[in-house]
């Protein structure tokens, strides 16, 4: 009787997934069916614009959405309306839609945005810990859940389209993007970045509480050379090793995310020996595409293309028979950049007189439409305004709370100092990152490299404790540590928020001003517990010997709740090192088998 229960439940649920199987299929020949009658309907200008992306900053009027047949707009970091809030996102949105449907074939945009760490562009929206954070928290749950949260709330605003998640394997820290990345362990990148596709994406392409995701960037920008990028530093620079290297280290989380779905690719910034990678038809076209077997489309970076040597003529005839489908052409004029108009000019120039094959141009097209017609936005091209109560909401911001305290990584509990107890002690709070929320957001966080002060909503860590302990424990606050009397001092130290290229650094050792709040408390011989805001480990191994407690606590975001939580021992510790400590500047880039001051998977408890 068993067995022929078990045989039936079987039977019946091969039926279903065959179903399921069969509805899927159906659906994607009728997507497929509708885009080549679209395609069949379309001049050359209306193909190359969809394959034109332009910063909604530097459009000369909205009109030139209809105009030049636009595929897509962005909002790079700032790039915001004029009231910054999420109904105001919303209308933007919906504004640039109704243009875009003026067109003949009423083609809608598709609209990106980097919500990197929650919608972090929009004043108001939950912004979560940074990447490195959560890879301290090896939860793919938790994850994917901070994914879900956040293309709800970029949705709310009617975006489509998400940059993230970024699955970079950083193995040299004075890499501005560090924090970008999970770990320097390429399965945890894998693990995690596969749970943010699915957080952002879903396996349903149509699901209005969604947004398409974007696996970033395409390849090896993790491994990059120092030296070799900008300003000899390591930003856009060179990755110089072997394809063995590249497919065993930084291939796997791509891979991944194509098992996942993933709509886009986004293309790296970095040369792959002394090849840029937008023009690199061997990993953007015989890799990814033939190899791989990845069937979204690929955008470039942020007027990407102008790196590739030669005129700006060539740099789109090489990018695109490279294998780029979509070209992020900012419109920059006036920052010396290539202007839309132009590239489309050059573009139509290149195409007829056969530099670039119409096939090319066709398969590019194929692909973008292709995603656009899964995703929903020709049934649903306008924003769900229903939706905005999401934007910064309290669920939201419990997900962000827990995020934070399991992203906590205690690193040193000298004589059991943590937890601090909540009564019986006064407690001091120091140091410039104690009463911050643009620092302990860190780089995009309202704008591009972020912003010290009360950038947007959200709780200090000073508030916080504050708020955690009993009402009769005093909490005395001095910035610079000049003025104290308590029991013991919590000094919030670490760096100013920056982004790619601003943040590249020489050495990671902590700011003379940090030190000295640090050195006032020890040197008169009150008990300190350091907590680090930092976008990546820090060189600290002649200082640390000096502080009681230690603990790493990233950039976590607007809730400095998840913090206290820690502090207080209301939550126990549980973040585990993602990336190795180093003791010296001279472990650069990481070797895991090193001697380092804390090792990979490091973490205490109590």
């Amino acid at each position: 009787m068993k067995q022929n229960i078990i045989k039936l439940t079987i039977s019946l649920l091969s039926i279903l997934l065959i179903g399921c199987t069969d509805t899927k299929t159906e659906k994607l020949k009728e997507d497929n069916a509708f885009v080549e009658s679209l395609m069949g309907q379309m001049t050359l200008d209306e193909k190359l614009g969809q394959m034109t992306q332009v910063d909604r900053q530097f459009l000369n009027d909205i009109s030139d959405i209809s105009k030049y047949g636009l595929g897509s707009l962005l909002s790079g970091g700032g790039s915001t309306p004029g009231t910054n809030e999420p109904k105001a996102w919303a209308e933007m949105y919906d504004g640039y839609q109704r243009e875009a449907l003026k067109t003949r074939l009423q083609i809608p945009l598709i609209y990106g945005i980097d919500a990197v760490h929650g919608h972090n562009n929009v004043v108001g929206a939950t912004i979560f810990p940074h990447n490195i954070g959560l890879g301290a928290t090896r939860d793919p749950d938790l994850v994917e859940a901070v994914a879900k949260a956040t293309a709800l709330e970029v949705a709310a605003t009617g975006i489509d389209w998400d940059f993230a998640p970024c699955l970079a394997v950083p193995d040299d820290y004075r890499w501005g993007r560090t924090y970008e990345g999970y770990s320097e362990d390429t399965d945890l990148v894998s693990q995690l970045g596969a749970a943010a596709i699915r957080g952002y994406q879903s396996s349903d392409l149509d699901n209005p509480n969604r947004v398409l995701a974007c696996a970033k960037h395409f390849i090896g920008d993790g491994g990059v050379l120092f030296g070799t990028g900008i300003n000899a530093m390591i930003d856009q620079g060179d990755l110089q090793i072997n394809e063995e290297k590249l497919r065993k280290v930084h291939l796997p989380p791509f891979q991944k995310a194509i098992d996942e779905g993933v709509a886009t690719f986004m293309a790296a910034y970095n040369s792959w020996n002394d090849l840029r990678c937008h023009a690199n038809k061997y990993l953007l076209t015989d890799l990814l595409k033939d190899e791989l077997g990845f069937k979204g489309f690929v955008v470039s970076d942020w007027a990407a293309i102008e790196n590739i040597p030669g005129d700006y003529k060539s740099d789109i005839i090489t990018s695109i028979n490279a294998g780029i489908d979509m070209v992020m052409v900012p419109g920059a004029v006036r920052d010396g950049k290539e202007s839309f108009q132009n590239f489309l000019k050059l573009f139509k120039e290149s195409v007829e007189e056969g530099s670039i094959p119409m096939e090319r141009v066709d398969d590019a097209v194929r692909r973008i439409l292709l995603i656009k017609k899964q995703s929903g936005l020709f049934e649903r091209p306008f924003s769900d305004q229903s939706l905005l109560s999401y934007v910064g909401s309290k669920d939201h911001r419990e997900v962000a709370r827990e995020a934070v305290r399991k992203s906590m990584v205690l690193l040193k509990n000298k004589n059991n100092i943590l937890p601090i107890p909540k009564s019986g002690k006064t407690i001091i709070v120091a140091g410039k990152g104690a009463d911050d929320v643009g620092m302990q957001s860190g780089g995009w966080t309202i704008s591009w490299q972020g912003g010290m002060g009360q950038t947007t909503n959200g709780t200090t860590i000073l508030d916080a404790i504050k708020s955690a302990v009993d009402p009769g424990t005093v909490v005395e606050y001095t910035p610079d540590g000049t003025s104290f009397t308590g029991d013991l001092a919590v000094v919030v130290v670490g760096e100013k928020p920056y982004a790619e290229m601003i943040g590249d650094r020489k050495d990671l050792k902590l700011d003379n001003e940090d030190l000295e709040v640090i050195k006032r408390f020890t040197d008169n011989d009150i008990p300190v517990v350091v907590v680090l805001l930092s976008g990546r480990p820090m060189i600290v191994t002649d200082e640390v010997g000096k502080w009681d407690g230690f603990i790493a606590a990233w950039l976590p975001g607007t809730e400095g709740t998840g913090v206290a939580d820690v502090l207080f021992g209301d939550y126990k510790p549980t973040g585990k090192l993602s990336f190795s400590w180093p003791k010296s500047m001279n472990q650069f880039p990481i070797d895991p088998n090193d001697d380092h001051l804390f090792s990979f998977g490091f973490g205490l408890t109590y």
